[in-house]
């Protein structure tokens, strides 16, 4: 047995056609005789005892995710903070983060769990939502902090600051701020570039901005990026981190995003190559 001896298994939220990989990953994980715990959706789907995610973060060595990329980023955020390494099980529509096939499960899992994989450091974002100096909420993305409007369709009106610096003033849908796992999501269909996970670097991706000239902005991965809802555009609008725990804001609001003190661990079989991943997503290359 390798260096993994407590294993965490998270399941894709309410989905029935993960269940022939959850059994046949825990049949797996039992014949060679890993200690592994459930999620609340694992447990559900399998009809066995199951554990709160902090609860699992307090006990578990590895994580092992059965789903897509959406379940990843959840369960990546939690683990983060507690260092610990995250693989995942790809039962979802895209796969960036999730590389190991159901099909060939035993066969890209065991080497794995024997110590044998290519481990990335992925970076994720702290952003904090401030109304005068009352701060409204804070949370962390792995793939993007994004600024939008609520209730009705119309732009808004935001001025950007980075190291304090006034940059400029514009008028858009939104703005995509990314890290480099997160230039291949919402930042990516929006027109930014795609980034390398390696890369120190933050983009900034506007939403369909009035002016073409705005163009999105990569900037250093250490910069504090300051958003601020400008008060003659009163539009009410939301911080979303990876499409999730919204916090409303209202004109003069503004947002601080930072890189995170946090790492997501994120293991990938040997092998792993980042450009066969876009070629296969993308399609690129594919002969017509």
């Amino acid at each position: 047995m390798g260096q993994f001896n407590r294993i965490g298994i998270f399941a894709k939220r309410d989905d029935l056609q993960i269940h022939d990989t959850l059994i046949s990953l825990t049949q797996y994980l039992s014949e060679l005789n890993y200690t592994f715990y459930l999620d609340k959706y694992a447990g559900s789907l399998l009809q066995q005892p199951c554990h709160t995610l902090p609860e699992l973060a307090q006990i578990i060595n590895l994580a092992i995710v059965v789903g897509g990329d959406g379940t990843l980023l959840s369960v990546g955020r939690m683990m983060s903070a507690y260092n610990i390494p995250v693989v995942g099980v790809n039962r979802g529509r895209v796969g960036f983060l999730v590389d190991i096939k159901p099909q060939e499960l035993h066969n890209q899992l065991g080497p794995v769990l024997a110590g044998n994989f290519h481990e990335e450091q992925r970076t994720l974002l702290q952003a904090e939502a401030w109304r005068g100096e009352e701060l409204l909420g804070q949370g962390k993305a792995l793939n993007d902090v994004v600024i939008h409007a609520r209730d009705q369709v119309r732009m808004i009106e935001f001025t950007t600051y980075i190291d304090k610096k006034f940059v400029h003033t514009q008028h858009a849908d939104g703005i995509v701020v990314s890290t480099p796992t997160g230039s291949t999501a919402y930042a990516l269909s929006s027109g930014g570039p795609i980034m390398h996970p390696e890369l120190n670097a933050i983009v900034m991706v506007p939403v369909c901005p009035h002016t073409l000239t705005q163009r999105p902005l990569v900037v250093g991965g250490n910069s504090l990026i300051e958003l601020h809802l400008c008060t003659n555009r009163p539009i009410n609008s939301r911080v979303s981190f990876d499409g999730h725990n919204d916090i409303d804001l209202e004109s003069g609001d503004r947002v601080h995003i930072t890189q995170s003190k946090d790492r997501l661990r994120l293991l990938h079989p040997q092998g792993y190559d980042y450009y066969h991943i876009l070629r296969t997503k993308l399609y690129w290359g594919l002969q017509l």
